[in-house]
């Protein structure tokens, strides 16, 4: 039985962490790194439900997730919340502030984490003297655009067991980035978080992950997911599409 994929482990300086290939450029110098980690701070670790940043909070720094998980959301005009997404080990938080210096949306954490704050001053005036570092940061922040207007793309329009297929995929596909089974794997957040950020109901999401199940798709251990047929998920997520033109 493959090993469930889990979001923790990484050591404790840039150099040594097995997350650095998705956050820093291969060809950064020795000391380029270590410029970096002087400027990192790595703080105490994020209790579950504890937030990071708020909406409205004035942008000092961005953040790399080191360990656990984290959601953002902002609320609606009635006070709900509505979930933008799920952060996982070594994806990076808060770049949507660059621009307006105020932080659009909260993150939260989803369970016990550990955060790398980087000072964006600091970065910035970093990558004024590492060409490899600023472009890095450019292609982090095109990938999360690329992958938030594929996402939208493909949950739109779709039917609830076709947005369940989809969300999971793309967690398989995450986990396999980190090295992790694409097959087993735990979901950081509870269903009631997946739903909202799906746009469904508690009792439809119910509902749906039964149907995945019954259908032979996936086989649901609480939190704990093993995609058992991938070709038909697939199927059932893209349609006619191929799935790899729709990777992010």
């Amino acid at each position: 039985m493959p090993h469930i994929a889990t979001l923790s482990d990484t050591r404790n300086n840039c150099h040594n962490c097995r997350l650095r290939s998705l956050c820093l450029p291969d060809n950064l110098s020795k000391d380029d790194l270590g410029e970096l980690d002087s400027i990192v701070q790595r703080r105490k670790p994020v209790s579950r439900g504890e937030y990071l940043f708020q909406a409205g909070q004035r942008f000092n720094s961005i953040y790399a997730v080191r360990t656990g998980a984290v959601k953002t959301s902002t609320l609606m005009a009635n006070g709900d919340e509505h979930i933008l997404g799920f952060h996982l080990p070594g994806e990076v938080i808060g770049l949507d502030a660059i621009v307006s210096r105020t932080h659009p949306s909260s993150a939260i954490a989803l369970e016990m984490a550990s955060i790398c704050e980087i000072p964006y001053a600091e970065l910035e005036a970093l990558c004024d003297r590492t060409p490899a570092l600023q472009h890095r940061l450019m292609c982090i922040m095109s990938r999360e655009l690329l992958v938030e207007q594929s996402t939208n793309h493909l949950l739109s329009r779709r039917s609830a067991e076709q947005r369940l297929a989809v969300v999971l995929l793309k967690f398989s596909e995450r986990f396999a980035d980190r090295g992790l089974s694409a097959l087993r794997f735990r979901l950081p957040m509870s269903r009631l978080d997946l739903g909202n950020y799906l746009g469904l109901v508690p009792e439809t999401m119910s509902r749906t992950f039964r149907r995945l199940e019954e259908q032979g798709l996936v086989s649901i251990a609480r939190k704990e997911i093993e995609i058992v047929d991938s070709c038909a998920m697939k199927a059932l997520a893209f349609g006619t599409e191929d799935p790899q033109a729709v990777r992010a």
